[in-house]
């Protein structure tokens, strides 16, 4: 008999709004479906959506969803005793809850399992990067304080923590304290494009005259860092068409990024295109010369992994578990510190690249994909994190 996993997500498929997460779990029980029983429960909505999804619509219960069960539940349906109810009328072997901070699929089954008793029932809590330093200092004020109540409240005693490396570890450590749990590492499963790449027809060539063509493909949030890709662009003195994939997550945000596009050149052409669904990311990074992503920092970073599997080279942070990129000839990691003009040093590094030699830089890119994707150790690590 499998053991029954009871996941707790805010957002899953067909979602794509909420980002990462979706693709861990949707990922993970696609690579595990067969061993473990999932159960995932979720919101029934994607992330800043009004309506439920039309596959969410009808009578509540558990709906069938690739090799996991599904409970979508809706605004009203989530309230403390409503959770409760979950737990205590779902058998299960193992609780996994893939947030730190969201109130409803992690506060709320942490205080349930608590009333319910169910303390020495093995419950892995994944933090995704939300324990790293630069996302504490967003809302600051909110979070300290909930981490201290927490912790005195011994909410989070006795579970196992997932980090996706040593240095995830080291922030749960710090953020946590040694005594709060046992930490297990396991990197995210990816995705079949990473695992098998995508072909190599699918890429659209630079034409010559053709502007550097650089995407950004994540939510419109503080912390992925879509203001400071724009600043990079305000003195670059090549065109470049530069297009903005995500949902807005942050209006004043987007609205400021707004000002800072009427401020650049003529020659950078910027266009926000809004949300993309999973299926077309591939196509969204076959188009483009460059991704840039200067996150404040990311557990894994899916969409990076997803933009090297398709060729595109990268110009990311060091907030990410992909380091090293320069030596690897696929791309740059640079630290945030270093400011606005680094980044347009490498900018301009990956259009003298594109245009010379593309087509041999972008299979550079794709065989480091595969080299790195590690697929079977990385089920390994999830099949041992599931484990008990």
């Amino acid at each position: 008999m499998p053991a029954t996993v009871l996941t707790f997500v805010s957002t899953y498929l067909p979602g794509f709004k909420g980002g990462g997460p979706i693709r861990s779990i949707s990922n993970l029980v696609e690579a595990l479906g067969d061993e473990f029983r999932f159960l995932v429960v979720t919101a029934d909505r994607d992330e800043g959506d009004d309506e439920p999804y039309e596959t969410a619509r009808g009578p509540q219960g558990w709906r069938q969803v690739g090799k996991a069960e599904v409970l979508y539940l809706p605004p009203s349906g989530r309230g403390l005793h409503d959770i409760r109810n979950v737990l205590r009328t779902t058998p299960h072997d193992v609780l996994y809850l893939n947030s730190f901070f969201s109130p409803d699929f992690t506060i709320k089954p942490l205080l349930a399992r608590k009333l319910l008793g169910d303390g020495d029932k093995p419950c892995v809590v994944a933090p995704r990067g939300e324990l790293s330093p630069a996302r504490l200092a967003l809302k600051r004020w909110k979070k300290r304080p909930y981490i201290a109540t927490a912790r005195a409240m011994g909410l989070y005693r006795g579970v196992t923590w997932e980090a996706s490396s040593e240095y995830d570890a080291k922030e749960i450590r710090s953020t946590m304290g040694m005594r709060s749990g046992e930490i297990r590492i396991a990197m995210d499963i990816p995705n079949l494009p990473v695992v098998a790449p995508v072909n190599d027809a699918g890429h659209l060539p630079r034409q010559p005259g053709d502007p550097l063509r650089i995407c950004f493909v994540s939510r419109i949030s503080a912390e992925k860092n879509v203001d400071f890709a724009i600043k990079t662009l305000r003195s670059i003195p090549i065109p470049v068409r530069f297009q903005i994939y995500g949902p807005v997550q942050d209006l004043q945000l987007y609205q400021q990024c707004l000002r800072l596009v009427a401020e650049l050149p003529d020659r950078v052409d910027v266009t926000f295109m809004g949300g993309v669904s999973h299926k077309d990311v591939p196509r969204v990074f076959a188009a483009s010369d460059l991704f840039l992503f200067p996150t404040r920092g990311e557990n894994y970073g899916h969409v990076i992994a997803e933009s090297l599997a398709a060729g595109t080279p990268v110009l990311i942070s060091d907030r990410t578990p992909w380091r090293n990129l320069a030596p690897a000839g696929v791309g740059w990691d640079l630290p945030l510190e270093a400011g606005a003009f680094a980044f347009q040093e490498k900018i301009l590094e990956a259009d003298a690249l594109s245009r010379t030699g593309g087509s041999q830089w972008r299979k550079l890119v794709q065989a480091y994909a595969i080299d790195t994707a590690g697929y079977r150790n990385r089920v390994e690590a999830a099949r041992m994190l599931l484990s008990f």
